[in-house]
């Protein structure tokens, strides 16, 4: 893996951290965790929109109106979901056990998709998946356990 790309990683995984303890801390000054959401969501999408625009001029926007359907709306819910997931994880058991749990399902869920796409890989070739992923929600229970 590339260093630039391992280091753009590592840094979002820090920024990830940052902006779930921003959203738990603005979130518990407010009447709703929905409150942070849609601060979250509208940010990201003035940001974005004026990258888009930058990029391509207005064309960008016709081209994402132009490509709304079902399936290009179930990214942005799950997107949703999992940030109030997180947000929610913060609140309640804090962020080195709600990191642990998504971090392990994430891996668990991955290398699920990960099989079933290559099709050609039998069971053998996922033992070192398979066993990384033991030693990380291992790891999760310990990390989390005495707050869930």
């Amino acid at each position: 893996m590339p260093l630039v790309i391992l280091a753009i990683l590592i840094a979002a995984g820090g920024a990830l951290v940052l902006q779930n303890s921003l959203m738990a801390r603005l979130s518990s000054q407010t009447s709703s965790i929905l409150v942070a959401l849609v601060l979250n969501s509208a940010i990201g999408l003035m940001v974005l929109s004026a990258l888009l625009i930058g990029r391509n001029g207005l064309q960008g926007l016709a081209e994402v109106t132009g490509n709304l359907r079902g399936t290009a709306l179930l990214p942005g819910l799950l997107g949703s979901f999992f940030v109030f997931a997180s947000l929610l994880g913060y609140q309640k058991i804090g962020a080195a056990g709600t990191i642990a749990v998504l971090v392990s399902s994430q891996l668990g869920f991955g290398i699920a998709l990960d099989y079933v796409r290559s099709g050609s890989e039998g069971p053998a070739a996922m033992v070192p998946s398979l066993l990384g992923a033991g030693l990380l929600v291992a790891g999760a229970i310990i990390v989390a356990a005495n707050r869930l």
